[in-house]
């Protein structure tokens, strides 16, 4: 249980801490300590519920099937290489991550923002439920696999709550930011590898 629990964990980390809009908004509610507790929370149960659908529910349902368990393996690993890929892509280019602008007042607004921000993203559907989902179904453990990301995703986004007024001029920085995709292309990449040698099989 411990490896799956570990392999969700880094998988799940490698997949959201990178730059994008869902960060950004919450850095931006959390320097503005604009109801930064209920977006990090919704983002993190928004995870927490789509990695729960694809690793307990589509992750049992190609587990059944030994043919599909093959398809997931090597569609997994082959995704998991292309996310690396662009890691180490971002690398040499040099991005930053920045807070935007105005916060949003009201927490009724600031839900809906997040809930639109998270939800609206079709790459969410294809990282959590498929991806994570396909990942879990081979994992000798796939509830520990479930454990390890949703863990992964509650500790970056509290994480980064907590933490927004140190983190923001650091993850403002191409340079940390170099420095974090080189480690998530490594993370990604010593798993795709991992998944298409068999390693992972349980």
């Amino acid at each position: 249980m411990w490896l799956s629990w570990l392999n969700g964990l880094l998988i799940c980390a490698g997949l959201i801490v990178a730059i994008g809009a869902q960060n950004a908004f919450v850095l931006q509610q959390s320097l503005r300590r604009q109801h930064a507790w209920l977006v990090a929370g919704v983002c993190a149960l928004c995870d927490w519920l789509l990695v729960g659908v694809g690793v307990l529910g589509l992750g049992i349902l190609i587990a059944q099937q030994e043919t599909l368990m093959e398809v997931a393996r090597w569609a997994g690993a082959a995704f998991l290489a292309w996310q690396a890929s662009l890691a180490f892509r971002r690398v040499f280019i040099g991005q930053a991550l920045v807070a935007g602008g105005g916060g949003i007042q009201s927490w009724q607004a600031a839900l809906a923002a997040t809930l639109a921000v998270t939800l609206l993203n079709p790459q969410v559907y294809l990282e959590t439920v498929v991806l994570l989902g396909a990942i879990g179904a081979v994992q000798p453990s796939p509830l520990g696999f479930f454990i390890g990301a949703a863990m992964a995703s509650f500790g970056w986004f509290f994480g980064l709550a907590a933490a927004a007024g140190w983190l923001a001029p650091r993850l403002a920085s191409p340079r940390v930011w170099r420095a974090i995709d080189l480690v998530i292309g490594l993370i990604l990449a010593w798993v795709a590898w991992r998944l298409a040698s068999g390693a992972m099989m349980p």
